[in-house]
């Protein structure tokens, strides 16, 4: 089995990415030759031609494609196991907590309280993120462990401890008629006139159809449903950000959400575990007091 080289990867890549041997050497900041030979000596190592070169330009090849989709993530991984590397032997140590800003707020207050009343505990550095940023900062190694949500987050491939279920709000505008009602269905504020519900990201990144305005980003949605633009659903726990111009109204039917820790499971370090066991805890103690917000 032959090895390849981080750096001989990421000649690849950017030859990959660029398609041209000329910008790809630019990019990586060496002269084409050394490029080219290095691209040569991989394909008679591998005993396949990542690349069909010709007047026209250059192609990457079924190998070549392979490679390619393989490369990048191996890439990462090794940033990744870089950057953990460094924090472990850090004379002090912090342990970062990746989290989508205002979600699950008291919930987070109470993991950090209870967290730092264990002798010894390392300190949390908090990672405020947007929506289905923190499998990316987990996987990159920006992040220790992260505050996700099930169904909407990314967790394959994560280890994670399950803190709390809960049902889901909708947030109007507070002057909406139907900011008044003690609670609604799914139905009723799927097709509500003039303010339709605003789209999330899927993981992949793309939106689901509908007429709603596409979001990404919580100062985004407070705006919008306080001008009457969209309504919003979310996890009764993220409502904490709601602005005074924001109502919100349980909707007795959606979906239940599940909030987990989630780490990666290479990750074996002490301050880890000490924040994992606090989680569980603190997880049991909130499903004993409400199973079901």
């Amino acid at each position: 089995m032959e090895h390849l080289e981080v750096r001989e990867l990421r000649y690849f890549l950017a030859v990959a990415e660029e398609l041209n041997f000329g910008r790809a050497a630019e990019r990586l900041r060496i002269a084409q030759p050394p490029l080219s030979r290095a691209i040569r000596l991989m394909e008679q190592r591998l005993g396949v031609r990542l690349f069909e070169r010709n007047r026209r330009g250059v192609t990457v090849t079924e190998a070549g494609l392979v490679l390619q989709r393989e490369a990048g993530p191996a890439l990462e991984a090794i940033a990744a196991a870089a950057r953990r590397a460094q924090r472990a032997g850090a004379p002090e140590r912090s342990l970062v907590l990746a989290t989508k800003a205002g979600a699950s707020h008291e919930l987070l207050r109470a993991l950090i309280d209870a967290h730092a009343k264990v002798p010894d505990s390392a300190p949390v550095e908090l990672l405020l993120c947007e929506v289905g940023e923190q499998a990316g900062l987990l996987r990159s190694g920006a992040a220790d462990v992260a505050l996700m949500h099930r169904p909407f987050d990314d967790i394959v491939g994560f280890d994670t401890e399950e803190l709390l279920t809960e049902g889901q709000v909708a947030i109007f505008p507070a002057e909406h008629p139907l900011a008044a009602r003690a609670q609604l269905t799914l139905a009723e504020v799927q097709n509500v006139d003039d303010l339709p519900i605003a789209r999330w990201p899927r993981l992949d990144g793309t939106y689901p159809a509908g007429p709603g305005p596409e979001v990404h980003t919580q100062s985004q949605l407070a705006q919008l449903v306080a001008l009457g633009k969209a309504l919003l659903v979310i996890p009764a726990s993220s409502r904490a950000w709601q602005w005074p111009e924001h109502v919100a109204v349980p909707l007795v039917d959606a979906p239940l959400v599940t909030t987990v820790l989630a780490w990666p499971p290479s990750s074996r370090f002490r301050e880890l575990a000490a924040f994992v066991r606090t989680a569980a805890q603190l997880g049991g103690d909130e499903r004993r007091q409400c199973p079901l917000r």
